[in-house]
């Protein structure tokens, strides 16, 4: 299970992460959000659990608990919008 971790401290790293959230199941990937352009952290990750259940654990006990000083903001992840290669928006010239 995929989880949406926000409001995250900018200096949290994944390491951190990983050991914050293994308290309630076996966690298989983290990763920070970075800025491309600048490199540093945009204030949320993804932290990916190994089943839905350990999952749920980690929303219901890290949801709204304070790691840094901030109250972190969890919940499961939505799926990605799939991408037809098309720009955004209407109109224009790849649209007629």
């Amino acid at each position: 299970m995929r989880l949406y971790v926000g409001n995250l401290p900018f200096s949290v790293t994944e390491d951190q992460l990983r050991t914050h959230f293994s308290a309630f199941g076996q966690v298989v990937n983290v990763m920070v959000s970075t800025d491309r352009d600048t490199g540093r952290p945009r204030g949320f990750a993804f932290v990916e659990m190994l089943n839905g259940a350990e999952g749920q654990k980690a929303i219901a006990g890290t949801n709204g608990k304070p790691l840094g000083g901030r109250p972190l903001k969890v919940n499961e992840a939505e799926a990605k919008e799939a991408r037809d290669g098309r720009f955004g928006g209407t109109g224009g010239y790849w649209n007629r």
